[in-house]
C-alpha cells in the first residue's frame, strides 16, 4: 500500500494512493493514523486535487554516510568500518513539490538521492532478526548537502541540515519486504538529465545493520526515518534547477531549487 499524507481545504490527512497512471491517481482517505490499526473510509480525492505534503513528520532523521563505496571513493574518504551516521533536524523535511530553498551561506549545493526507511513502532536495541517488524515502508529522499560547508566545518550540522535539505516522498510503499528494498534501482536527475543510478545492494551496510546500529544508542519513533546512503554520482544544484529522485518501486519525489528570501 501507498500512504500519503496530505492537505486539502484546510486539513490535513492521510490516504491510500490508487492508481497507476499519474493524472489517475486517487486518495482513499484513512480513518485515524496509518501507525495504528485503521480503516479506509471509502471517501476518495483525486491527487491532482490536494496538496502532497512530506509523507510523515519525523521527531528525527538519522542519516549514514558514506555508504556506497563509489561514492566514498568520488568524496576522497574510506569507507568505514562501521555505520556512520548523523542527523538532519525535523525543521529540514519538505514534501514533493516544495522547494529547496539555496542557503545563503553556501555557494555549493550537491543533490544525493537516498533510499529512506520510516519507523513504524516505538522501539530500541532492535535485533537483527526483528528489524522487518519495525519497519513502515519506504520512501525516496534527498539529503541536500552544502558541499563547501561541509568541507569546511569539522561537524555537518549547519551543511546537511539546513531547512528545506531533507525532500522525502511522494509517498511511503508499505508493501516491499525488507529483502526486496535491498535491490531497487535509485536514479536521480536534473532538469531531465540523469546524474545518480545505482541499486540498493550497492550498500557497504545494509538496512539491517544501519536500524541495529542506531537502536543500540536510541530509542525511535513511529514516523522517524533512517536515510540508508547515496550512490556516486553527486553534483551541484543551482537556482531554478528541477531534482527528480526515483527509485524503483515507490515512486519519484521532484523538488525545484529556488532563491532563499
Amino acid at each position: 500500500m501507498r500512504i500519503a499524507r496530505f492537505s486539502i481545504d484546510g486539513n490535513v490527512a492521510f490516504g491510500a494512493v490508487e492508481g497507476e497512471k499519474q493524472d489517475e491517481l486517487v486518495l482513499d482517505i484513512i480513518k485515524g493514523i496509518p501507525f495504528a490499526d485503521f480503516e479506509l473510509s471509502g471517501t476518495k480525492v483525486p491527487v491532482s486535487k490536494v496538496r502532497l505534503l512530506p509523507p510523515v513528520l519525523p521527531n528525527k532523521v538519522v542519516a549514514f554516510g558514506r555508504n556506497y563505496a563509489d561514492h566514498a571513493k568520488e568524496m576522497g574518504n574510506e569507507v568505514p568500518d562501521a555505520p556512520f551516521a548523523f542527523f538532519k533536524p525535523a525543521t529540514s523535511v519538505i514534501g514533493p513539490g516544495d522547494e529547496i530553498q539555496y542557503p545563503s551561506f553556501s555557494q555549493e549545493v550537491h543533490h544525493e538521492a537516498e533510499l529512506a526507511v520510516v519507523i513504524g513502532r516505538l522501539c530500541r536495541e532492535v535485533p537483527r532478526e526483528r528489524v522487518k517488524d519495525v519497519i513502515f515502508g519506504y520512501t525516496c529522499a534527498n539529503d541536500v548537502t552544502a558541499r563547501d560547508v561541509q568541507k569546511r566545518e569539522k561537524q555537518w550540522a549547519r551543511a546537511k541540515g539546513f531547512d528545506t535539505s531533507c525532500p522525502l516522498g511522494p509517498w511511503v510503499e508499505t508493501d516491499l519486504d525488507i529483502a526486496a528494498a535491498q535491490d531497487l534501482t535509485i536514479q536521480l536527475t536534473v532538469n531531465g538529465g540523469q546524474r545518480q543510478l545505482g541499486r540498493t545492494s550497492e550498500m557497504i551496510h545494509s538496512i539491517e545493520d544501519l536500524i541495529v546500529n542506531i537502536s543500540e544508542a536510541m530509542t525511535l519513533l513511529p514516523g522517524d526515518v533512517i536515510l540508508t546512503g547515496t550512490p556516486a554520482g553527486v553534483g551541484p544544484l543551482h537556482v531554478g534547477d528541477e531534482v527528480a529522485v526515483t527509485i524503483e518501486g515507490i515512486g519519484t519525489l521532484t523538488n525545484k531549487v529556488v532563491k532563499r528570501g
